[in-house]
């Protein structure tokens, strides 16, 4: 028996927030309403040590949309957001923190950006009402560093309130820090991309979940992230690159080397050049072999799954239409 298809699903993840959960129900279904669509929420509780997975319990007894996802231990936001992702039936997917801090009366200023051909929407938290110096400064320089590796230019990264279509999100796996990346992850499949701005709201209940560590885990994420958008189907380009530099420099440093004891005549036993490029050329094939190996994965890994490295819009012919 299929399940029902639904127009939109919320995923909200959920972490010791008791205090916020029955405020944050009620002004979600009143966002909810206003949509005049068909609509499902999702709580995934991330491992709650408070009393949020009863409230959830209460809440859902009480509201056949709701459906509770418990994982057994904190797995982390990412985490959480793909159980949430891989349970969901709409065909417009809604995230939002439960701390209140994301109004939820911003959700139908998405659906409707999403109503005008976009794929993913992001929240831009255009008068954060965090502290400056430890949360909305380190914020603005990475929003700043993320624009500029990824090429995905959007002023707020971190903001959890976003709307995808279904297809986006069912074909994007998420792993470390990475619900963050997924409008830059998405964009090597050709999405349409928009920001608008959403109310932010100061933290009433609770503490914030943020921390220095976190950053540092983005930061890795960011390498990742970087890597997979520039080269996960070329892995030899990037690791080549490096092996060919490495081996060229030890090679040169070789050849003065050799000039200097088979022309000149001069020592170059206890030379640290003479280690050197012999370290440069030994890094350099390294890496060149680590670039083919690469390569090798990359072939085994698409065809042992099938996955095509491109992304279908769809396909128009006189026969058939198909969209993906």
């Amino acid at each position: 028996m299929t399940s029902p298809k639904i127009d939109v699903s919320f995923v909200i993840p959920v972490y010791n927030e008791e205090e916020n959960l029955p405020d944050f129900y009620r002004e979600l279904t009143a966002a909810g309403e206003k949509l005049h669509r068909s609509y499902e929420i999702i709580f995934v509780d991330d491992g709650s040590r408070d009393g949020s997975f009863p409230a959830l319990r209460k809440i859902q007894a009480a509201d056949p949309r709701v459906k509770i996802i418990r994982l057994r231990k904190n797995f982390g936001q990412t985490a959480a957001l793909a159980a949430g992702f891989d349970r969901s039936r709409g065909e417009i997917i809604i995230t939002l923190d439960a701390d209140l801090q994301n109004d939820p009366a911003d959700v139908p200023l998405l659906v409707a950006k999403m109503n005008e051909g976009f794929d993913i929407v992001s929240g831009w938290r255009v008068k954060r009402k965090d502290k400056f110096v430890s949360r909305r400064l380190p914020s603005k320089a990475a929003n700043w560093i993320i624009s500029r590796i990824t090429k995905v230019k959007l002023h707020d990264y971190g903001c959890t309130l976003k709307a995808f279509r279904r297809d986006v999100v069912k074909n994007i796996k998420l792993y470390g820090e990475m619900h963050r990346f997924i409008p830059a992850i998405a964009s090597t499949m050709g999405v349409a991309i928009a920001e608008v701005p959403v109310n932010h709201r100061p933290r009433i209940h609770g503490k914030s979940k943020y921390n220095i560590t976190k950053s540092v885990r983005v930061a890795l994420d960011l390498l990742t992230v970087k890597f997979l958008l520039s080269y996960s189907t070329r892995p030899l380009q990037i690791f080549g690159l490096f092996g060919l530099l490495a081996g060229l420099l030890g090679g040169v440093l070789g050849g003065i080397l050799s000039y200097q004891r088979v022309i000149l005549k001069q020592s170059i036993a206890n030379r640290p050049l003479l280690l050197l490029s012999v370290l440069l050329i030994v890094i350099g094939i390294q890496f060149i072999t680590m670039g083919l190996l690469g390569e090798i994965m990359v072939r085994i890994y698409h065809e042992a799954v099938e996955k095509h490295i491109y992304a279908v819009r769809e396909v128009i012919d006189s026969d058939s239409e198909e969209k993906n």
